[in-house]
């Protein structure tokens, strides 16, 4: 297990109150030159959208296969935890059958039990933006449990490109764009019903 004594120490401190210190791919470019052939390739699976398998059915219907990590498997399970709550919380909302969440009857898994709880909490959030800035919060918290003491290894390298990515992604929200996709989204859900209705 390859310890990063040198790449670690030079990184800026990352807040996920504070501003973008360095893009994901600056990240990603710097570690080229400092990470183990090993480990490299385990970049491309720190996304925040971790089914990135494009299998045919539907998203998150299937954990993702192992990697060899145990802290991508845990964000992988944790995110597929989450997406999968909500979708079943959407759906209770406009009234479908179990079914439409998550995909072919797949029940929402309660474990790990914050990314259900954050579900839960988010959908009570009115505000979009609000909800999808606590659910990034929720986000950062996860990640740093899950990387624990690990203050050297591949796992504070693949956490913080992770924050690096939640860090990019709230830098793009803004209130008003967020408030218009609001507005486009529920017009879409409205429009949507009344069809199924015809």
């Amino acid at each position: 297990m390859p310890a990063y004594y040198y790449l670690i120490p030079q990184l800026p401190s990352l807040s996920y109150n504070a501003p973008l210190p360095m893009t994901s791919q600056a990240f990603i470019d710097l570690c080229k030159r400092e990470l183990s052939p090993s480990d490299m390739p385990l970049l491309d699976l720190c996304a925040l959208d971790p089914d990135t398998r494009h299998v045919e059915g539907p998203a998150y219907a299937e954990s993702a296969p192992a990697s060899s990590s145990a802290f991508i498997d845990a964000w992988r399970a944790w995110e597929r935890t989450l997406r999968l709550n909500l979708a079943r919380y959407r759906s209770l909302k406009l009234k479908r059958e179990s079914g439409a969440y998550g995909g072919a009857g797949v029940e929402p898994p309660a474990y790990p039990a914050d990314a259900a709880a954050a579900a839960k909490a988010a959908f009570a959030i009115e505000s979009p933006l609000e909800a999808e800035l606590f659910l990034d919060q929720a986000r950062w918290n996860a990640i740093e449990s899950m990387q624990g003491l690990s203050y050297f290894g591949e796992n504070a390298v693949y956490a913080y490109l992770l924050k690096l990515r939640l860090l990019e992604r709230k830098a793009l929200f803004k209130a008003e764009e967020g408030f218009a996709e609001y507005k486009r989204l529920y017009a879409a859900i409205l429009d949507g019903q009344a069809r199924l209705k015809s």
